[in-house]
């Protein structure tokens, strides 16, 4: 019997943002489902507009596993994660624990399919780029909806997130911020009668 499925199924029941009042709880699950539409994306405007030919379902699946060892570990607050380097480090081979009991979950003939979703490896290099902006493109869009709702508890990690991106110089992620971002700060209504 393995295990690995239902672990990761208990990804529903981690929250995120665990050091800030949240207007709405996100899960972890939320976070890796909307990481993964937003690394598809981020893949397709970059093969389409600048000249990219990197796969853009493969962004997809890596993002929606890219925070799998914490249905073991938790999701541990960004500030904790990167006080310091030591600290960084220590939970860099916590995380690399919990994905190695993760990969002994499946049976053996399965383990070769999905290491390389648990452990980044350097053919996928471009593609984790990608993940990465999108998983912070998505902390970004989740410090709107709490200042969209009035709480300030997210305004300056809005405007950090927001540097963040911008100094990630990815024209694909610039590109999305213009066109697609504003969208997120519209309502319903607005949304429906836009063109």
């Amino acid at each position: 019997m393995s295990s690995f499925f239902a672990m990761l199924d208990r990804m529903k029941y981690i929250s995120r943002w665990a050091l800030m009042r949240n207007s709405r709880t996100e899960s972890l699950s939320e976070h890796a489902q909307r990481t993964a539409w937003l690394a598809h994306a981020l893949a397709v405007l970059r093969n389409r507009r600048f000249g990219g030919s990197v796969d853009p379902e493969r962004a997809a699946l890596l993002a929606l596993f890219h925070d799998s060892p914490e249905a073991m570990t938790g999701d541990l607050p960004t500030p904790v994660k990167y006080y310091s380097e030591d600290v960084r480090e220590a939970y860099r081979t916590v995380e690399e624990h919990a994905a190695r009991q993760l990969l002994e979950m499946l049976p053996k003939d399965l383990r070769e399919d999905y290491a390389p979703l648990l452990f980044p490896s350097q053919e996928d290099a471009a593609l984790w780029i990608i993940v990465k902006a999108a998983d912070t493109l998505c902390a970004y869009l989740k410090c709107l909806e709490e200042t969209r709702a009035g709480n300030r508890e997210f305004a300056i990690a809005a405007a950090q997130t927001r540097r963040k991106l911008t100094d990630m110089a990815l024209p694909e992620l610039d590109a999305f911020l213009t066109e697609f971002v504003p969208a997120f700060e519209r309502t319903l209504d607005e949304m429906r009668t836009a063109n």
